[in-house]
């Protein structure tokens, strides 16, 4: 593993969950290295760790242009859904093999930078951090939202989502011997956020753009469905829930009583509250040097077709942010921001 340079504090990031919200992970870390900063320590929570994951193989760029041209049904399809999966509704198969495919497999303690990846034991309920094995089998453990993605197996017992105990995995940075530790949490504002739709200027073609989605989707559910002949009914099904609850609730009239939440959304909802209280616990005690407040909340659990939007976002959280970089490595007495271009 690669060192930081002599007389250079060593700089972490501490990539939180957030899931579709993480497409900010890579605009922060596309800025950070305009700006002269890369890091020498990489920890990841959930989709903080998939980020790490792409960046670390040199796939990051890849990842955003292949990303980016996902509909939410391909998203689905590469979530592997699965009516016999147990633990969870889907198994992420198929987006998995497509990482070890075109990203490589590597071994955690071969990558050039340190990295962990944060897990939940499901049994013992404490954090596990993964640093050594298979990259992606690390990955696949942290990312696995309870009742969502089928738990890993790990040992005598089993790992889910690494949210549950640790967020913005910030400890894990300082114990690994970061100096100064860029934090970005994707959660800061999703409690209380409704998206409002006003009706001032409706797409004219919408309702074609939603025929073309839903025939889109159809057909992604038939071919799953040829591999499972009792698939596509329980697909379909899934699929609207998800997309219900991968965005939030719509009006045109800001009167209007919103409709009952579904279950998918119910549970979503209640692990963003959780994550949220235990992002704010955690770093009042484990405080980064640095933290970056990406403005996500408008984004739903699966709206990745809002990652252009997120990309650009987390940019602008670092952006606003440089008095406090600028700041934090003065204090350290490293010069590396000093050096770079704003």
């Amino acid at each position: 593993m690669e060192n930081a340079p002599l007389g250079k504090k060593k700089i972490a990031l501490a990539l939180g969950s957030g899931s579709a919200r993480g497409m900010a992970h890579i605009g922060v870390i596309q800025r950070l290295e305009e700006l002269g900063i890369k890091p020498d320590i990489i920890c990841g929570t959930s989709i903080g760790s998939v980020i790490a994951g792409c960046y670390l193989t040199g796939k990051l760029e890849h990842f955003t242009d292949w990303i980016q041209s996902l509909s939410t049904a391909q998203v689905l399809h590469y979530m592997s859904v699965s009516l016999t999966a147990t633990g969870g509704v889907a198994q992420a198969t198929r987006l998995i093999e497509f990482f070890v495919k075109e990203y490589g497999d590597p071994n955690i303690e071969n990558l050039n930078t340190p990295f962990a990846a944060v897990a939940t034991d499901l049994i013992r309920g404490r954090e596990v951090w993964l640093q050594r094995g298979p990259l992606w089998d690390a990955v696949r453990a942290s990312m696995a939202v309870p009742g969502i993605l089928t738990p890993v197996a790990f040992g005598d017992s089993w790992l889910v989502d690494g949210g549950l105990v640790n967020p913005v995995p910030v400890s894990v940075c300082r114990a690994l011997g970061a100096d100064i530790i860029i934090g970005v949490d994707l959660n800061s504002d999703l409690i209380g956020r409704q998206r409002v739709m006003t009706d001032a200027k409706v797409p004219a073609n919408e309702e074609t753009i939603e025929e073309e989605e839903s025939e889109e989707e159809a057909l992604i559910i038939a071919a799953d469905a040829e591999d499972d002949p009792s698939l596509g009914a329980a697909f379909g099904r899934l699929a609207a829930s998800i997309k219900d609850a991968a965005n939030n609730f719509r009006s045109s009239d800001a009167t209007k009583k919103p409709e009952p939440p579904n279950t998918m959304s119910v549970m979503m909802s209640a692990i963003n509250i959780m994550q949220d209280r235990i992002t704010r616990s955690r770093l009042a005690g484990e405080p980064a040097d640095i933290m970056l407040w990406p403005r996500l909340g408008h984004i739903g659990l699966l709206e990745f077709s809002s990652a252009a939007e997120a990309i650009v976002e987390g940019r602008d959280a670092v952006d606003r942010m440089l008095p406090a970089i600028r700041h934090a490595f003065n204090s350290e007495g490293d010069d590396r921001f000093l050096e770079s271009t704003d």
